[in-house]
């Protein structure tokens, strides 16, 4: 059951998606831009706000891979896991990052400091490895550059 600062949150954030079609998915936006994920005792309010089951809405937030049911860490890493920079050495690139880490995808370090998202393209399919360090992306990783780049991030 929320409580009462949250309910009133949510009151706010579905009287701003009223009318509005199809507002499941601006509604759960705005809900992880307030809280920094959607949080378990909100499905319930946008569900019966919206007239549908809590498995409905809990179907959405998992499909969606942008969407966390946890806050995450103080820096986000998000590793791309397309085929482009797959193709040139992205995947042990990530398999090390989480290995360095000690987390698994969408695993936030022991600290709070780092979550590792994947990501399945940042448009920088000519400048692979990419990856995107709390919204900035960088292209043209080696083994070195993220290790620097998760050093900083640790720090």
């Amino acid at each position: 059951m929320a409580d009462a600062a949250t309910t009133e949150t949510m009151q706010g954030i579905l009287a701003a998606h009223k009318g509005r079609e199809g507002p499941l998915l601006p509604i759960l936006h705005a809900v992880q831009a307030e809280f920094g994920y959607i949080p378990a005792d909100v499905i319930q309010i946008i569900a019966d706000d919206q007239n549908i089951t809590r498995a409905e809405v809990h179907g959405v937030i998992t499909f969606y891979h942008d969407f966390r049911d946890a806050p995450a860490g103080r820096h986000v890493v998000k590793l791309c896991r397309a085929e482009a920079c797959q193709s040139v050495g992205g995947a042990a690139l990530s398999q090390a990052a989480l290995q360095k880490l000690g987390v698994d995808w969408h695993g936030t370090t022991a600290n709070g400091t780092v979550t590792v998202e994947p990501v399945y393209c940042l448009g920088l399919c000519a400048c692979g490895p990419a990856a995107m360090i709390d919204g900035k992306v960088v292209g043209r990783l080696d083994a070195d550059k993220l290790d620097r780049l998760l050093a900083e991030v640790q720090a």
